[in-house]
């Protein structure tokens, strides 16, 4: 069982660290994540992509293309389904199949970005890569020595 976690002190000192503080205070909520759809996330390690390589898969069956949307804001990875309601035309004995609207919501870690999506089977599987630029990736500095340096017995 969760319990609520206040992070209103968060708010008044940190500076700097919202977004920090937003995700804690939206991972410690009560309210349960929908489980519908259900998804996958699964980490591609080919040689070439080094592990960096994300694919998110959502069971989506009996969602057609124009139904569905794929947003990125702020880091946020919005996936929405939206069903047309078609009730008045067909008689159900049994409605098992799930056929509802939907919004999925995936945090992102800073310089992922989404390659693609694809539809097939009834699985949306969106591709997602870590680009870091150039100026954050970590750089060796050469060590010299010098023959002055170096002590002689």
């Amino acid at each position: 069982m969760r319990t609520a976690i206040d992070f209103s002190p968060l708010y008044r000192s940190a500076v700097g660290f919202d977004r920090l503080v937003n995700l804690l205070d939206s991972a410690a909520r009560t309210d349960a994540t929908p489980g519908w759809p259900p998804y996958n996330i699964e980490r591609i390690a080919g040689e070439e992509e080094q592990g960096d390589t994300y694919r998110i898969e959502i069971a989506v069956a009996g969602f057609r293309p124009e139904q569905l949307s794929i947003e990125v804001k702020e880091n946020v990875l919005t996936v929405t389904g939206k069903k047309d309601a078609d009730d008045a035309q067909r008689t159900y004995l049994h409605r098992g199949l799930a056929e509802r609207s939907f919004e999925r919501r995936f945090q992102l870690a800073d310089h992922i970005r989404v390659t693609e999506a694809d539809l097939a089977n009834g699985l949306l599987s969106i591709g997602l890569k870590l680009e870091v630029p150039e100026a954050k990736k970590a750089k060796q500095i050469a060590i010299k020595t010098s023959e002055a340096s170096t002590p002689t017995l």
